[in-house]
């Protein structure tokens, strides 16, 4: 929307950034049957600016589990509104801690 672009008319990055933190804590709530708390971002490089009216896709894969963390690749993909070219846009490793109803870490169940 109009509200999450900078003055050139591009989507902000940490607009970009929020919605990749979204699609990976979504996946490290499956995997973790419960809550889970972002503790680390691996590097972000921007490929490519996302407009206003493109439709932005994400897509994660779990990379690494520990005992109580989990290491998601997403990867963030756009398409312009009236066309079908798919354009990667970004991508980086979200690491994510399993936690407790006190916020405290805990072990992830098997796989």
């Amino acid at each position: 929307m109009p509200a999450d672009t900078n003055p050139a008319g591009d989507i902000f990055g940490g607009w970009l950034m929020a919605q990749m933190d979204l699609a990976a804590g979504n996946v490290a709530a499956r995997v973790a049957r419960g809550r889970c708390a972002t503790v680390a971002v691996d590097q972000m490089t921007f490929l490519s600016p996302v407009l206003v009216g493109d439709e932005v896709s994400f897509y994660g894969t779990v990379v690494n589990r520990g005992r109580t963390s989990i290491r998601i690749h997403i990867e963030a993909w756009r398409r312009p509104r009236e066309g079908d070219d798919l354009q990667r846009v970004t991508e980086a490793t979200f690491t994510f801690v399993a936690i407790d109803d006190d916020r405290r870490p805990r072990p992830l169940p098997a796989e």
